[in-house]
């Protein structure tokens, strides 16, 4: 008799008794635990935690210049302040006395279309003009035929604007990163023609590229699909959530109203790194 065969919903036939599935990311066994085929002893000291990401994500593990660029990718997000609603959820949490892993929840459920989101379209928004070039189209007329189309819409163009920044530090030093380490690509080229594009704009138009953008640009151009570069803005965002509630809690008084505008910094002044850091 025929054994019965069962489908599964990715259209995969298995038996009916198979009960396997697989995962080629790690595999435990005793006294021994491969990531990706790699000893994890043997990463510890030898990968930065963002070339581990990448290798997790990816596969593989990065060249140096895309190590280099994954550490600055992580650093670029690692807190933006009291202001943001990730950073105000979990502040709202913390001060209800929860515990620091709820606070860090609640503060990652912040993440929206409007904080977080905006990687992602972005990507796709500079694959549409990467599409319009490789018809024919230059780069320039691709920019404009793209932000017109936005203009036109009444949409916001993904990755430009900051509501605090006219020129937005990390996306400048990320772009210089790109240049320096020579992985500029057709995302990085395609995002400075929109930026000729925007400039070419009306005043009330016209905005920087911010961190988003940059990112979007970056990880097009070293070849992370755009779910997991929304994966790093979350692993990158995590530890200065975990320290906006840690702060609340021992600093602030319990079941107080937050308002993000009465705000005052008072830590240290503007320093520097020792130069053997830099």
């Amino acid at each position: 008799m025929p054994k019965r065969v069962e489908r599964r919903p990715s259209g995969r036939q298995q038996d009916a008794g198979e009960s396997q599935w697989r995962t080629a990311l790690t595999a435990i066994e005793p006294n021994k635990i491969l990531v990706r085929g790699y000893p994890l002893d043997e990463l510890m000291g030898r990968l930065t935690f963002g070339e581990a990401i990448y290798l997790l994500l990816m596969g593989e593990a990065p060249s140096p210049s895309i190590g280099s660029l994954m550490e600055a990718l992580l650093v670029s997000f690692i807190d933006h302040g009291a202001t943001p609603p990730s950073t105000l959820a979990a502040r709202n949490t913390a001060t209800t006395g929860a515990p620091l892993r709820a606070c860090v929840a609640a503060g990652v459920l912040g993440f929206g279309r409007y904080q977080g989101g905006d990687i992602e379209s972005c990507m796709q928004f500079l694959d549409t003009g990467l599409e319009l070039v490789r018809d024919g189209r230059s780069y320039r007329d691709a920019a404009r035929t793209l932000v017109q189309k936005h203009v036109e819409a009444d949409e916001p163009i993904p990755g430009f604007g900051h509501r605090v920044h006219t020129r937005d530090p990390r996306a400048a030093r990320l772009f210089q990163m790109a240049l320096e380490l020579e992985v500029e690509g057709q995302h990085i080229q395609m995002i400075r023609a929109v930026e000729m594009a925007v400039s070419e704009l009306p005043d009330g138009h016209r905005m920087p590229v911010n961190i988003d953008g940059a990112i979007a640009a970056v990880c097009g151009d070293i070849g992370i699909p755009p779910e997991a570069a929304n994966a790093l803005f979350i692993i990158s965002r995590v530890p200065g959530i975990a320290a906006q509630a840690q702060e609340e809690r021992k600093r602030e008084a319990p079941m107080r109203q937050i308002d993000p505008k009465d705000h005052v910094y008072d830590g240290p002044r503007q320093r520097r790194l020792p130069d053997k850091r830099r």
